[in-house]
């Protein structure tokens, strides 16, 4: 799966926390979001005075890719074998965050496994 392509998928599924998502799905994914919060970020400092409805606008759009990264993160674990549930990791301070990294790049069950067929 391409850049361009893991960006279509994922947006046209942004709230699908069903199936199987492949290591690179998921890694073009995050790096998308990676680059597009550094452009954000460097657009709000840059503007000036109070940004009001932009800055409600750009909640909304966090809104939606947040829910967009968790489903994809969902899909990733299933890969692995292991629930969409395991992202609650992240709660734990320091270590959450270490735990799922090392669940994301751990490679996909080959074959069939009960979150459905691998992805393509």
């Amino acid at each position: 799966m391409t850049f361009g392509q893991a960006i279509s998928y994922n947006l046209s599924n942004l709230g699908n926390f069903n199936g199987r998502a492949s290591r690179p799905e998921f890694w073009w994914w995050i790096l998308a979001m990676w680059i597009l919060q550094v452009f954000a970020n460097l657009i709000f400092t840059v503007l000036p005075g109070d940004n009001g409805f932009l800055g409600f606008i750009g909640w909304v759009i966090s809104i939606i890719l947040i829910l967009a990264t968790i489903a994809v993160g969902a899909r990733r674990l299933h890969d692995t074998g292991k629930s969409g549930w395991w992202q609650l990791m992240y709660l734990i301070p320091c270590v959450g965050w270490i735990i799922m990294i090392v669940l994301w790049a751990q490679a996909g069950t080959p074959g069939d496994n009960a979150y459905g067929t691998p992805s393509a």
